[in-house]
C-alpha cells in the first residue's frame, strides 16, 4: 500500500455514521473519533511498544480464556462510548454479562459499550495528557479500571471511577483487583 498523506481542517467534524463507513473502507487506518465529531488518525505504534502491547493483551487474553468471565480485545478494537466517541484502548476487556447484552449486529460493529476494564501504553509518539484525557474519558463513560502505562518513567497511573488516579512507581504487577478477580499483569516483560 503507498503511503497517504491525509489532511484535515480543524472544522471537519464526523458523523457516527461516517466515522464508520470510513473505517470500514479504510481498515490499514488507526481511527478513533472525540464526541465531538473530530476525527484522529494516529501512526502506528513501533516494533518494541507494539511487541509490550501484544505482551499486556496476551496475559488478558490467558486469563480469560481460563476464567471465560468476559471478553478481551486488543488494540485493534474500537468501541462506541455512551459520549459519542470510537476509542481504540490498547487492551479492553467486557465482564461477559454485559457483552452478552449486546445484539450480535453491535458486537460486529463498534460495539456501543465502554469496556470494564482499559489500558493505555504509552509509545514515544505518545503525549501522555491526550492520554490521561483519554482515561478520563473512558472513566465517565463506565469503565471500571484504566492502566495508562508509562515505560519510559516506569510509572503506571490506575483510574477507579469517582476515585483520585493512583501512581505507581515501578510496580512489578498490576491486581485486576474486583473488576478482573485474580488477574494480576506482569510488568517485568514491558518495562
Amino acid at each position: 500500500m503507498a503511503n497517504t498523506t491525509l489532511t484535515i481542517p480543524q472544522s471537519f467534524k464526523v458523523s457516527q455514521e461516517q466515522f464508520q463507513e470510513l473505517a470500514q473502507v479504510n481498515r490499514d487506518l488507526r481511527l478513533e473519533r472525540t464526541a465531538s465529531g473530530e476525527l484522529i488518525v494516529m501512526p502506528p505504534t513501533g516494533s518494541d511498544t507494539g511487541n509490550r502491547n501484544l505482551d499486556i493483551e496476551g496475559q488478558i487474553w490467558l486469563w480469560n480464556r481460563q476464567t471465560k468471565l468476559g471478553k478481551a480485545f486488543n488494540s485493534s478494537t474500537g468501541f462506541h462510548l455512551p459520549n459519542g466517541a470510537n476509542r481504540s484502548p490498547d487492551a479492553a476487556w467486557i465482564k461477559l454479562e454485559r457483552w452478552e447484552i449486546l445484539t450480535p449486529q453491535e458486537q460486529e460493529g463498534f460495539a456501543p459499550i465502554c469496556p470494564d476494564l482499559v489500558v493505555e501504553l504509552k509509545s514515544p509518539s505518545d503525549n501522555i495528557e491526550t492520554l490521561r484525557a483519554k482515561m478520563r474519558e473512558y472513566m465517565e463513560n463506565g469503565a471500571k479500571l484504566g492502566w495508562l502505562i508509562d515505560r519510559k518513567n516506569r510509572k503506571v497511573e490506575v483510574y477507579r471511577p469517582d476515585q483520585d488516579v493512583e501512581i505507581l512507581d515501578h510496580p512489578t504487577t498490576l491486581s485486576g483487583e474486583n473488576v478482573l478477580p485474580g488477574f494480576v499483569l506482569d510488568l517485568t516483560e514491558v518495562w
